[in-house]
């Protein structure tokens, strides 16, 4: 054992960059894999936890105000039932923000089934009239908390309410599929505002004893209430996946990178350990001789490389839990949640323990060859006697004055094919994974330059105070900023089935069509024509060239899917047509808000403040949101996910090219002979390493780019954008990556090709 581990030590001394590039590519594989878990953790975890503090509904309903729901609580499989809340639907305004706000009646004492949780503040007392809690995100858009004073505004009226709490629940946030906030208020208070104009309803949550039987308890509520009465319907699932939303897909890209650069660098320790089992057969032979055995040559390089994984994983590891906290934004969030979790404890040794087996795993499969070699290479060197002749190619090449050297590199190159297509496939694999990590940074940087890429053609929209919609038309008319105001309007719409709330969007008209991204299909152009998004296709089963019949407040609407078009927003769960198509279909319908497309040169913060500035007409105007949101954040996942595999990638170009110099170190005697110059000699080895890093390149590209688009759009598939959102990585980057590897590549076999022609040349004056 000591003999083993004094061969192993020398031959790390040996070979110190290469084990360098493995304890720094391992210990980057172990943040990314390390930093995946706790953003997928961090997606999932805060809305589990409310969920189960707040003994949260599976099933939410939202009806109208006569609606009868006391049968509800009778159905099979309901546990719990909390409400039904009498409700009324209300504009509140606090400072230049402005939400619509669902109060409910509640009483001093909070349901016992879907209770609100208290992040600040008190509950109501049940004295004050003009008290009001909060849920926590719509508490976030208006930039309220407790002490602040809101004014609300039905029908006209407004009057003041104080906030005096803000809560915590399981159910759809503000915003979240076009849902108005959900606020706590005296039933005093909400029936007054009901009588002053404002629009009633009720809402029931269901609480299941089988979670997975939310969609059939769905179907039985709707059919029991009425599908005329019921507005709009919400399951745990869906408010699960929108609570995740972009962590989730961050923690699978960077789980994805993780998993890709652990192959990556397993593939190139396999490679290393081959290389140098090639380089050491004299010393294995000896070893042999001197009464080594085949599992004693196998142990020295698998405790070469489990010491090296080791070590890349502790330093990971520490890396991770000491600076993980404080890396800005999201990543530094889910790794301050992880840490208050138990799956903390488990999931940093497990994933230490699998990534070193990995290395390990590998590192036995390459050295098995080390143990078959026999004491007596001299034979295997007797038999592969004769390999060196020069090919007739090569002799028509040099007879038409190509240079030695490139024709010598060719051979070097070609000569033994299945050892070259094994170093192309090994040096393949890291930059086809950074033609994905290029993949993913070009699309999310298209689409955040270019909302419209995303089915946003608008910057700004306008919601109109207090105007009617000719007056709103002309007063946008008269911003030169502003190229086109298309009416737009979003209804919450049942699905066929009544399994699910939809939204049915009348947007644009005849003359001014709104500018739909077309993926499949056609824009709609006649009455009853519209486009889907791939979540509503992929929820109602449907597709394009489909008849669909939706339901809002028990006014059925029957549109005709002529295209799917490309939808960034309510988890592509939209049905679109023209405001005037949706017009003809329901003459009371008014538009709730005006798309603002810009003209060019034109900035949206002078657009804004012109529409907002002190006497001009009573708008209230947001910017478009970033179709990308938090995946802007994935950029430094990207470079990371790059520098890791650009690491990975350098330590397989030192094996490459420690191959490409033994093996033209056998022939420098020929090439003196025939008259090569030493200068031609390091020339023919670097154009053998250079012709196969240049073959590596173009395999790794020509597979990376295709399989990006792929890997991307059928991301935007899951997340109900649909497919037609990928851009293939910028050409100039490709480029620089494959000059990069190629001059890396050449430059590096330089110094060690010199070295070796060095030595033969010193034998020679000898």
């Amino acid at each position: 054992m000591r003999a083993t581990s004094r061969w192993a030590l020398a031959d790390l001394r040996t070979h110190r960059g290469q084990a360098l590039s493995i304890v720094c590519a391992t210990a980057g594989i172990t943040m990314a894999l390390l930093l995946s878990v706790a953003l997928l953790v961090y997606a999932a975890n805060p809305w589990e936890r409310a969920f189960a503090t707040t003994r949260g509904a599976h099933v939410w309903l939202r009806t109208d105000a006569v609606a009868d729901t006391g049968a509800l609580a009778g159905l099979d499989g309901v546990t719990a039932v909390s409400g039904p809340f009498r409700t009324v639907l209300a504009t509140v305004r606090h400072g230049a923000d402005q939400a619509t706000l669902g109060l409910r009646a509640t009483g001093p004492v909070p349901p016992k089934a879907a209770r609100p949780q208290l992040v600040g503040g008190q509950w109501l007392d049940g004295r004050q009239t003009d008290a009001v809690v909060l849920e926590k995100t719509v508490a976030a858009a208006l930039w309220a908390a407790t002490g602040d004073t809101l004014r609300v505004t039905v029908a006209g009226r407004s009057r003041s309410l104080h906030v005096v709490g803000v809560a915590e629940t399981a159910e759809p946030g503000f915003g979240t599929g076009g849902a108005p906030g959900i606020g706590w208020a005296n039933p005093a208070l909400v029936a007054e505002l009901g009588r002053a104009g404002g629009r009633t309803g009720q809402t029931v949550g269901l609480r299941l004893a089988d979670p997975a039987d939310a969609d059939f308890t769905v179907q039985r509520a709707v059919a029991l209430v009425g599908p005329e009465r019921v507005v709009s319907v919400s399951t745990w699932r869906e408010t699960r996946a929108e609570a995740e939303g972009d962590n989730h897909m961050l923690g699978l890209i960077l789980g994805l990178f993780g998993l890709g650069a652990l192959l990556a660098a397993a593939v190139a320790v396999t490679g290393g350990v081959g290389s140098r089992v090639l380089a050491h057969v004299q010393d294995i032979s000896v070893l042999k001789v001197v009464g080594f055995t085949p599992a004693q040559i196998v142990r020295m390089f698998l405790i070469q490389h489990a010491a090296l994984a080791t070590a890349g994983v502790l330093a990971g590891t520490a890396a991770t839990e000491l600076l993980g906290t404080r890396v800005p934004g999201r990543l530094g969030q889910a790794m301050a949640l992880w840490r208050t979790l138990p799956e903390h404890a488990w999931a940093v040794p497990v994933t230490a323990t699998v990534t070193v087996l990995v290395f390990a795993a590998a590192t036995v499969l390459a050295s098995w060859r080390a143990g078959r070699i026999p004491p007596v290479p001299a034979v295997r060197q007797a038999a592969a006697a004769g390999r060196g002749l020069l090919p007739r190619a090569a002799g028509a090449a040099l007879g038409m004055r190509v240079p030695p050297a490139l024709v010598l590199g060719w051979r070097g190159a070609v000569r033994r094919p299945r050892r070259s297509a094994a170093a192309v496939a090994r040096l393949a694999l890291p930059l086809f994974m950074i033609t994905l990590a290029l993949g993913a940074w070009a699309t999310v940087g298209r689409l955040g330059s270019d909302p419209a890429a995303a089915g946003l053609a608008e910057r700004l929209t306008a919601r109109p105070v207090h105007l009617s919609d000719p007056a709103a038309r002309r007063a946008l008319a008269r911003q030169p900023g502003i190229a086109v105001a298309h009416p737009t309007v979003e209804l919450p719409a049942l699905a066929p089935g009544q399994t699910a709330t939809v939204v049915l969007r009348g947007v644009g008209t005849a003359a001014h069509p709104y500018p739909f991204v077309i993926a499949d299909g056609r824009a709609p152009a006649g009455p009853d024509e519209a486009v889907a998004g791939q979540g509503l296709l992929d929820a109602l089963h449907a597709h394009v060239g489909q008849w669909v019949r939706l339901t809002v407040g028990g006014t059925p609407h029957i549109v005709h899917i002529v295209g799917r078009n490309i939808e960034a927003r309510h988890s592509g769960r939209v049905v679109s047509m023209s405001y005037d198509a949706l017009r003809r279909q329901d003459a009371t319908v008014t538009p709730d808000f005006y798309s603002l497309v810009l003209r060019s040169g034109a900035r949206p913060a002078a657009v804004r403040a012109a529409l907002t500035a002190p006497g001009a007409a009573a708008f209230e105007v947001r910017t478009v949101a970033d179709p990308t949101g938090g995946l802007a954040a994935g950029r430094g996942v990207v470079l990371g996910a790059i520098a890791v595999l650009a690491l990975i990638g350098l330590g397989e170009l030192s094996t490459a090219v420690a191959v490409s110099v033994r093996e033209h170190s056998r022939d420098l005697w020929a090439y003196r002979t025939v008259g090569l110059t030493p200068r031609q000699s390091v020339a023919a080895v670097a154009t053998t390493t250079a012709l196969i890093t240049l073959c590596a390149a173009g395999t790794g590209i020509a597979l990376g780019v295709p399989t990006a688009c792929r890997l991307i759009d059928l991301q935007a598939d899951a997340v109900g954008m649909g497919a037609g959102v990928a851009r293939p990585p910028w050409w100039a980057a490709l480029l620089l990556v494959a000059g990069a590897a190629v001059s890396i590549a050449t430059a590096a076999s330089v110094i060690p090709a010199r070295r070796a022609v060095r030595r033969r040349e010193g034998r020679l004056r000898y």
